[in-house]
């Protein structure tokens, strides 16, 4: 697959920019910026549904083990469907590819606010939530290939660390709004199912921005030519698992990957129980503690795009996910809301910080022609160790304190670091 070359909609950077430019220089390119505000007005509406779901569905059901299940049914399709995903995104146009997915997640979304609207039982509701959720992860599943291999396009690649980087401020700078936008329904209505309605309603019309912001778009992928070779989606895919089984330093990065999420992103999985059974603050307090988190990880990947195209980017993943870990650790065993806040905002700059520099490195490493296929298997990894790790932890608080099963995948998280840190992988070389 070719494309259209990024320099024709690019202002080249000026080297003696203010360091407030050079982080944000990727904003130069008008089709980046494009994407930019319309996946952060959409991720901003993901954010508030999945805080008001969350809440819902802990107060229908009252068990924490529903939480972990949904998270897992909304992220289970990475493991099953991204790697065809990141195949189709090699062979169509990913524009278009994305534009089929927002429309279907805007459908779910309006679906579940009419559900909720119309005041159906609890137990369908909740039926209706987790099927929802595992048909939105489907869509994601063929869209974030696609999204993955799309943002390379929009920039050089000198500016490809920064365009990560700001990416990863967009989504996590709306951890932030959405949830707080989230609060206010629940604060004005009365009513918790028609304040979780308009929250879903709202999700489905912030859909409309990313599809305007695609629609406008100068920069196209090019299918393969017709007089190239055809070939099967399985060798495609096989083309792209080989290439990634044999270098050493992509198969360290989707291991870490993997684990940073099936350890560590449990932190923000079960906030909800948080702020109900251990701070005692309610509905508001657990917005606050996701808000907290999303700005902590805004201010990680702010130092990220800061820092620019610095070598030894393994190395510093490394370092980050170890201090990742022992936050985790220090969150979980320290259960007072005065040390809660503090930790959960460094864990977030921690956390972001192991992400960004680790898909940095991925995208640096892989050619656009498989860019596709390797994202796909970097997004099951990454991804897919969400609703795996979602779906242990739920189990396990069954029989243990929620705190002391997040504490030991903070542990283990921290021990991996160290044990990458001090092996001879080149991924401390990247």
């Amino acid at each position: 697959m070719s494309t259209k070359p990024a320099t024709a909609h690019a202002s080249v950077a000026d080297p003696k920019q203010s360091p407030l430019g050079r982080i944000f220089r990727a904003f130069s390119y008008r089709d980046y910026r494009l994407l930019w505000f319309g996946a952060f007005t959409s991720s901003s509406g993901t954010w508030l549904q999945q805080t008001a779901q969350s809440w819902l569905l802990f107060q229908l059901t009252g068990q924490a083990f529903f939480l972990g299940l949904d998270s897992f049914l909304s992220t289970a399709p990475i493991l099953l469907f991204s790697l065809i995903g990141g195949v189709i995104a090699d062979r169509f146009d990913r524009r278009r590819i994305l534009l089929v997915s927002q429309w279907l997640q805007l459908i779910f979304a309006f679906t579940l606010a009419g559900l909720t609207a119309f005041g159906v039982s609890s137990r369908l509701l909740v039926m209706s939530m987790l099927t929802l959720s595992f048909l939105t992860g489907c869509a994601q599943a063929f869209g974030g290939p696609a999204y993955q291999a799309l943002v390379p396009m929009l920039v050089e690649r000198r500016d490809l660390a920064n365009a990560i980087a700001l990416n990863s401020i967009q989504f996590n700078l709306a951890r932030v709004i959405g949830p707080a936008i989230g609060s206010i329904p629940f604060a004005l209505i009365p009513s918790m199912m028609a304040a979780a309605a308009v929250s879903f309603g709202i999700n489905g019309l912030s859909f409309v921005a990313v599809m305007i912001a695609l629609i406008s778009l100068r920069v196209r992928s090019i299918p393969r030519p017709a007089s190239a070779e055809p070939s099967h989606w399985r060798s495609d895919l096989g083309l792209g698992l080989k290439f990634v089984l044999h270098n050493e330093a992509l198969r360290s990065l989707t291991l870490l990957s993997f684990a940073c999420a099936f350890f560590g992103t449990q932190l923000t999985t079960f906030l909800a129980v948080f702020a109900e059974r251990i701070y005692h603050t309610g509905a508001s307090g657990y917005s606050v503690l996701l808000s907290t988190t999303g700005a902590g990880a805004v201010v990680g990947a702010l130092i990220v795009a800061g820092l620019g195209d610095i070598r030894h980017k393994g190395y510093a993943a490394l370092i980050s996910q170890v201090v990742f870990g022992v936050i985790v650790v220090c969150f979980s065993l320290l259960p007072w809301i005065e040390l809660g806040y503090p930790l959960v905002f460094l864990a977030g700059v921690a956390m972001m910080m192991v992400f960004a520099f680790t898909n940095s490195l991925v995208q640096l490493i892989v050619s656009d022609e498989m860019r596709g296929r390797v994202m796909s298997i970097y997004m099951v990894a990454f991804r897919g160790g969400m609703p795996l790790g979602a779906l242990v932890t739920g189990w396990l608080a069954q029989y243990f304190q929620i705190t002391v099963v997040l504490a030991a995948g903070g542990a283990l998280l921290a021990l991996l670091g160290v044990g990458f840190l001090l092996s001879p992988s080149r991924v401390k070389e990247h």
